[in-house]
């Protein structure tokens, strides 16, 4: 095979529709248009989702709220799982290697449910300010 030999497949290439050119070609007259109405006029036609005047479908349903997709980047972890996981520093990926987290999430806080009595230090997690509080009175920090 050669550059100077490569061609198309049979049926590839199909030539252009030129229209309003007699009625030999079969789209004379009026181009394939039909007669008269919005359609058939050049620059008539209407815009998307238009009805004709009758309130479109996307009026004419209820508005409904929307589910934030940053949502899934956030993660949440109790004391009472921090109590199980027994370690004294705790940071984003020691949470997703004990799978407490999802592997996709970039935030985490921890939320005032349970108990802790032992000190816990914090890397890069936020806290509410009830848990923030219980980790304070356990002894640990966050930073």
């Amino acid at each position: 095979m050669e550059l100077n030999t490569i061609k198309p497949a049979d049926g590839a290439k199909k030539p252009r529709r030129r229209v309003g050119r007699g009625i030999g070609s079969g789209l004379g007259k009026t181009a394939g248009r039909g007669h008269k109405g919005q359609k058939s006029r050049a620059g008539g036609y209407h815009k998307v989702g238009f009805e004709g005047g009758q309130m479109p479908l996307q009026r004419r349903l209820p508005k409904r709220g929307f589910k934030s997709q940053s949502l899934k980047f956030n993660g949440e972890v109790t004391l009472a799982s921090l109590e199980k996981l027994g370690a004294a520093e705790v940071d984003l990926l020691s949470l997703k290697a004990a799978g407490l987290v999802a592997q996709n999430v970039k935030t985490v806080k921890v939320i005032n449910t349970g108990s802790l009595s032992r000190a816990v230090k914090l890397t890069g997690i936020g806290a509410t300010a009830g848990a923030k509080a219980a980790i304070e009175a356990a002894g640990g920090s966050l930073a």
